[in-house]
């Protein structure tokens, strides 16, 4: 998600580590196991302290299985292209109130009322 949201292309992660675009996907996508080391050199590139990675964990616990964060929020959603894209272009927003009127559509849109408790899971976005 670091990767994504300075606008680093998974060639360029690759080349400051010294590997391959593929070597990459197969770390983002949880095919290959990440060492220390190599956490500790993608944070330094990506200009993030090695504990980024492991935020929201509590004691070394797990993360929960199903996705969900607090308040039913789907954070697996967040790290994809669109979410970064969305999030992005949301904030790129700089009116108050336009802001809020586009949170008011995207919330029409779901089907979810001024009231409703934001609940956002991968089905359906």
């Amino acid at each position: 998600m670091q990767r994504m949201l300075i606008g680093m292309s998974q060639e360029k992660l690759g080349e400051a580590l010294g590997l391959t675009f593929q070597q990459v996907q197969k770390y983002e996508k949880g095919t290959n196991r990440i060492g220390a080391s190599r956490l500790y050199e993608i944070g330094a590139v990506l200009g993030v302290p090695i504990e980024y990675f492991f935020e929201g964990l509590e004691n070394g616990a797990a993360p929960p299985g199903d996705g969900h964060a607090r308040g039913g929020l789907d954070v697996g959603m967040l790290s994809t292209a669109e979410g970064i894209q969305l999030n992005s272009a949301f904030f790129a927003i700089s009116d108050p109130k336009l802001r809020r009127r586009v949170l008011e559509l995207i919330k029409a849109l779901g089907g979810m009322g001024d009231d409703a408790e934001p609940v956002a899971t991968a089905g359906n976005w």
